[in-house]
């Protein structure tokens, strides 16, 4: 018979529930299995992860190679954010969106991931229910659920543009709903809202009295004659109920410097500031000088981007429709391709037949060394996402090789 010790500890769970529950990064995991495949030589062509094949512009590298030599940003710096950083947010944010917003509405985050975090934890009680617009970016949901709240997935498909209308937030709305996600440009969809919809979704918020959380991380990436106004611009009254998170990553092709942010009233920027004082106090300084640098050059840079960008949107989304039971709206923002892969499911195809679309992309992967991410990373099955950042000629070799296997399909 062990001790009492013993016994205490093995009646107790070695990991909280609260993280125990918490899912992987579906996009991580993929992006991580192609990399390790492509380590032992395998050809693996990986759309999995959302992140730029293009290099950090040389003027930003520059900037944080002298930084490095500044003894000031050796130290800690304010919780909150080196205050010139703070001041280019709110330029930048003026000049791109004409959202007059001040420095202390703004927190400075290790990446987006820990603005959405931070966000929720701040805003969220046990209980409090978030209308979560889905298909969704995977880590949604789990910040949401970490900070005790409930997501509740009000789904639109291919057959809306992956769009969500009013009614159909209206129709999910109860007593304990006390945010709307908004993301637009869509990760994992590249959906785009027309002014007038963002609009019509702010002022139901509005009405409600519902809290907006817009991440707007994607806002330079859009095509053809889309745009993506910022929501508290379009309905300003919603100013003192919205949070909006945005970040260097996927505009300059930062996503390794981690460096975001959030901008909301200056209470919950104060307390989100609090939080972030005991989880990881300032992001690293010499990004965040990087980050300067980014936000007061021009867009030059990230037009060339957007280039490659349309490009590679216009052949993956005519690859993917010339495949038997592959449906892909035409993306109008971000670098995502999001088709419905639901005419596939149920045929058989090398002697496998899946029935899901998490079946499908391992069937994918095994077959032709081809890496996407299933629907059921960012909701219901029946989808796989593709990121089209990446180079030109290993989209066509990895979609190529897709449309050879599924054309198999029996």
């Amino acid at each position: 018979m062990g001790s009492v010790s013993e016994q205490t500890e093995s009646s107790r769970a070695r990991i909280s529930a609260r993280i125990g529950s918490i899912a992987e990064s579906a996009t991580l995991a993929v992006d991580a299995k192609a990399k390790s495949l492509k380590a032992q030589g395998r050809p693996v062509v990986g759309f999995g992860a959302g992140e730029p094949d293009f290099p950090t512009p040389d003027y930003i590298v520059e900037a944080a190679a002298a930084a490095t030599h500044d003894p000031a940003n050796h130290r800690y710096s304010p919780a909150g954010g080196l205050v010139d950083l703070k001041k280019a947010i709110v330029a930048k944010t003026r000049r791109d969106s004409g959202y007059e917003i001040e420095p202390a509405n703004v927190l400075i985050t290790n990446g987006g991931k820990q603005a959405v975090y931070n966000t929720f934890a701040t805003l969220l009680d046990p209980g409090d229910e978030v209308i979560l617009p889905t298909p969704y970016w995977t880590t949604y949901p789990e910040a949401i659920r970490l900070a005790g709240g409930v997501p509740v997935e009000v789904f639109a498909g291919a057959d809306q543009g992956y769009l969500v209308t009013v009614e159909q937030l209206e129709a999910a709305r109860t007593g304990k709903t006390k945010v709307l996600l908004f993301c637009s440009p869509s990760n994992p969809t590249g959906a785009v809202y027309p002014p007038e919809q963002v609009e019509a979704i702010g002022r139901w918020a509005l009405q409600h009295g519902i809290w907006v959380v817009t991440d707007e991380i994607y806002e330079h990436l859009t095509y053809d004659d889309a745009t993506a106004p910022s929501m508290p611009v379009v309905v300003p009254e919603l100013a003192d109920t919205c949070v909006v998170l945005n970040g260097v990553a996927k505009t300059y092709a930062m996503t390794g410097w981690r460096v975001g942010w959030m901008i909301g009233p200056t209470d919950v920027i104060k307390a989100a500031t609090n939080l972030q004082s005991h989880a990881t106090s300032n992001v690293a300084n010499v990004s965040q000088r990087a980050a300067i640098a980014a936000l007061e050059g021009d867009l030059s840079a990230v037009d060339e981007m957007k280039v490659a960008f349309d490009r590679r949107r216009k052949l993956i989304v005519e690859m993917l429709n010339a495949i038997e039971g592959v449906h892909c709206p035409v993306p109008q923002g971000a670098f995502y391709a999001y088709p419905s892969v639901e005419g596939v499911l149920g045929k058989t195809i090398r002697g496998r037949t899946p029935q899901t679309s998490a079946e499908l992309a391992e069937l994918i992967l095994d077959e032709v060394e081809v890496a996407c991410v299933p629907g059921e990373a960012f909701g219901p099955s029946g989808y796989l996402r593709f990121s089209y950042a990446l180079g030109d000629e290993d989209l066509k070799e990895g979609i190529g090789r897709i449309q050879a296997l599924l054309g198999e399909a029996r």
